[in-house]
């Protein structure tokens, strides 16, 4: 409704009784009462007639009812004692009324976690010998979790005042809790995957999904070949995508990870079986073999040569050792012991003989990763007196929009000519060092970009600054860019780029060094 200006009116509500109404009513009544003999009836309830009245005033919830104001001392003590007992489960709220300590229905249903307080549900939580006894309200539980609904409210539903769950641990399932009866979610990195599976179990998407980003933001290849088998147990394939990009790209670091040891073996499978694995095979062999001896401790085994070809099995046979360079075959895969006598000639025939023997192993190179290239120059030049290095640092910044791995810089060499130049390069983010290498490369005399490599390709996340620098010596004079761009655009990626503080030979977005950032995405 509007009043006379026009602005928006809420409506009250009253009932009010009326006088014809009841001396209508009271008359059949007394009718009704003589038909049926009885003079003393009761009269029925009164009808009544319903009155808006208009108002200025809005409909406030709770929060805007009781605004949150600092508490007074005694307040402040009594709201951290209770935080304190849902963390320890001291089981007792003594103070009265201490509902009127909380606005808001969330944060009252929140002092109920892992609280005694009306508890009508008791969860007995972990394996055998690291139990944990937990509270909970049937209620709250149902309201957040199909599962826990149709275990207490569903058609075969079991009146138990304990459960037990062994197969979930207590610090993932007080996780889970704390969603259910907080609307917050607390994750760590030791406890992640466990409230991961509790999640899954009890059909709480939210909470998996929270678990799920907080795995690929924190995904390295340390723990990535971990979570690839995790992902493909908890059936994420964004997460199993995401994970395969860090292991294609950090191949080597990810096979030499520990994680990699506690993989199945279906897992391992499929990394061997990986086309696009960015590693030496050499490396990709010794992995194996590690994995082995601990699979042989797995299944209590001792870790002898036979027994790490058995656990192996078939998945020996996906390595590709004829595509090894040779000396890395004669000095590691050959004096292994792991391959017979018979495997050993075959593959040393395949390197030398013109008529190449059958073999078991696959025997055509993996394809790899392709690096792409981001020029950040549209033209190059030379002058007389420029580009001199006389210990300097060449830097640059740059941000780039999607995740992606550095391998590597493109650098311009001499413009006199041949020149071999000692390189250090360096790669940074708010001042602490991610990667850095010092190489050599050769440079022809042209106005060609000539790349340098870290030993591994670095992780970049998106929308953030990094530094990328390198100091040369060498030839006084090289060519240098010119026309900078502060914004690329390299197949699906974009990279911006913007001055460095770091950088003290001239080197910035207009011009110098640094023409190119090598990556894989």
């Amino acid at each position: 409704m509007v009043d006379e200006k026009g602005k928006n009116m809420k409506c009250l509500t009253f009932f009010l009784m009326l006088p014809e109404t009841v001396k209508n009513r009271s008359k059949k009544s007394s009718k009704k009462g003589n038909s049926s003999g009885s003079s003393n009836s009761k009269l029925p309830p009164v009808c009544y007639e319903i009155i808006t009245l208009k108002t200025k005033k809005k409909k406030k919830m709770a929060a805007d009812i009781f605004p949150r104001k600092k508490p007074a001392n005694t307040n402040t003590t009594a709201v951290q004692q209770y935080h304190q007992q849902n963390l320890n489960n001291n089981n007792t709220i003594p103070a009265p009324n201490w509902q009127g300590l909380y606005p808001t229905i969330r944060e009252r249903n929140a002092v109920m976690f892992n609280n005694d307080l009306m508890a009508d549900v008791h969860f007995v939580v972990g394996p055998p010998g690291g139990t944990q006894r937990l509270p909970g309200h049937k209620y709250v539980l149902a309201v957040g979790s199909s599962v826990f609904h149709a275990m207490f409210y569903g058609e075969l539903a079991e009146d138990k005042d304990e459960i037990r769950i062994p197969d979930v641990e207590p610090a993932a399932f007080l996780a889970m809790l704390k969603y259910i009866y907080c609307d917050e979610i607390d994750l760590a990195a030791d406890t992640v995957l466990a409230t991961l599976y509790a999640a899954k179990k009890y059909i709480v998407p939210h909470l998996a999904r929270a678990c799920v980003n907080f795995l690929e933001t924190s995904l390295s290849a340390k723990n990535a070949c971990v979570l690839l088998s995790q992902s493909c147990l908890f059936e994420e394939p964004d997460l199993t995508q995401r994970c395969w990009e860090v292991i294609d790209a950090q191949a080597e670091l990810a096979l030499k990870s520990e994680g990699f040891c506690d993989i199945d073996f279906q897992t391992l499978e499929s990394i061997l079986r990986r086309e696009t694995l960015n590693a030496k095979e050499i490396v990709v062999f010794e992995a194996a073999l590690n994995w082995a001896e601990v699979e042989c401790q797995r299944q209590e085994l001792t870790a002898t040569i036979e027994n790490k070809r058995k656990v192996l099995g078939k998945a020996l046979y996906l390595i590709r050792i004829p595509t090894m360079a040779l000396d890395d075959f004669a000095n590691g895969a050959a004096q292994s012991g792991i391959l017979t006598l018979n495997e050993t000639n075959d593959i040393f025939l395949w390197y030398t003989a013109a008529k190449k023997p059958e073999l078991q192993f696959v025997s055509k190179p993996r394809k790899g990763l392709v690096p792409q290239r981001c020029h950040r120059f549209q033209s190059c030049a030379y002058r007389s007196n420029q580009w001199r290095y006389r210990g300097r640092c060449d830097s640059i910044q740059f941000a780039v929009d999607k995740r992606v791995f550095i391998a590597g810089f493109g650098l311009y060499g001499s413009s006199c000519g041949s020149a071999e130049y000692s390189a250090k390069i360096e790669l940074k983010r708010q001042g602490v060092i991610l990667g850095q290498n010092l190489s050599k490369y050769f440079s022809d005399g042209s106005s060609n970009t000539f790349p340098v490599w870290f030993e591994y390709p670095v992780q970049i996340e998106p929308d953030t600054f990094y530094t990328a620098s390198v100091i040369l010596d060498g030839n006084e004079l090289s060519y240098f860019g010119q026309e900078g761009m502060t914004e690329v655009q390299c197949g699906k990626v974009t990279v911006q780029f913007q001055c460095s503080s770091d950088s003290t030979n001239g080197t910035g977005v207009q011009g110098g060094q640094i023409p190119e950032l090598i990556f894989y995405a």
